[in-house]
């Protein structure tokens, strides 16, 4: 509405400029040749500028020009030097030690027989030493994987009494003694004869009239494997015990005490076992 109105001002100005224009030009003009007509003329014919139109509106789009030829290609850069190589790392950490493999089977030999005894040597002239005799062949290793050794023994006496730790306990009966198996009832002793794993078990009742504590310990040669103890001196008490041990040939066990050590013929309250449990 707006430029409908500025435009219609603008045609009513303009018609009105050439109203004027046009009555100043009709009108009687003095003229002497080239005076003051001429001049007059130039005045008259030359009048105030008009205002400027309104701008028209933007036309519409053209249409899209063709593509233009595609450019040149470019020059490729040049490929950058190779770098320096860096400097070596640090040595890393230390892995884990790898498992452990598992160990072999152990081998089993079987032993050697026993050779003849060699010949006696000549007995030599009074004074004089004999003749060597000649040296006989290797003997043979007696056969001991299925050889049996086992003991139980006990005492039949009433009591026994000892001051000191070093005392060796002694048996009079046996109830298990298997063939081969060595042991002295006198000392209590037990000698191996077959290398292998045996176990060992004891029993011994302590006397109740005994003023001291009584002790009794399992010993293997002059070593110490186990004990029992009682503090009670007014009444009885058992003592017991047991250990596996692994015996080599010629090896000794035995019970030593320090107290006192009750039994009878009857009920046997004192015992000393033991047995192979496997040989070498």
């Amino acid at each position: 509405m707006k430029i409908c109105v500025i435009t219609a001002l603008s045609i009513a100005l303009l018609l009105g400029n050439s109203v004027k224009l046009r009555a100043s030009v009709t009108g009687p003009v003095p003229s002497d040749g080239d005076g003051p007509v001429s001049q007059v003329c130039q005045q008259c014919c030359q009048g105030p500028a008009a205002i400027p139109g309104i701008p028209g509106l933007p036309g519409p789009a053209g249409q899209m020009g063709p593509y233009g030829q595609p450019g040149s290609k470019g020059v490729a850069g040049q490929q950058g030097q190779k770098g320096e190589i860096g400097p070596i790392g640090p040595m890393g950490e230390r892995g884990a030690p790898g498992n452990i493999g598992s160990k072999g089977d152990d081998g089993i030999g079987l032993p050697g027989k026993i050779g003849p005894r060699g010949p006696p040597g000549l007995v030599g002239a009074a004074g004089q030493a004999g003749v060597k005799g000649q040296k006989g062949e290797p003997g043979e290793t007696p056969d001991e994987s299925n050889q049996r050794v086992a003991f139980t023994v006990v005492r039949t006496s009433n009591s026994d009494k000892s001051t000191s730790h070093d005392t060796r306990l002694p048996f009079q009966q046996t109830e298990t003694l298997l063939q081969g198996t060595s042991f002295n009832l006198e000392t209590g002793t037990f000698t191996c004869t077959v290398p292998g794993t045996y176990v060992f078990m004891f029993s011994v009742c302590k006397d109740y009239d005994t003023s001291i504590t009584a002790y009794i310990h399992l010993r293997k040669n002059n070593d110490w494997v186990a004990s029992g103890q009682s503090y009670d001196t007014s009444s009885h008490e058992q003592m017991s015990g047991s250990a596996v041990l692994v015996l080599q040939r010629a090896d000794t066990v035995y019970l030593t005490f320090r107290g006192s050590a009750l039994s009878d013929s009857t009920y046997h309250y004192t015992s000393f076992s033991g047995f192979l449990l496997y040989p070498e």
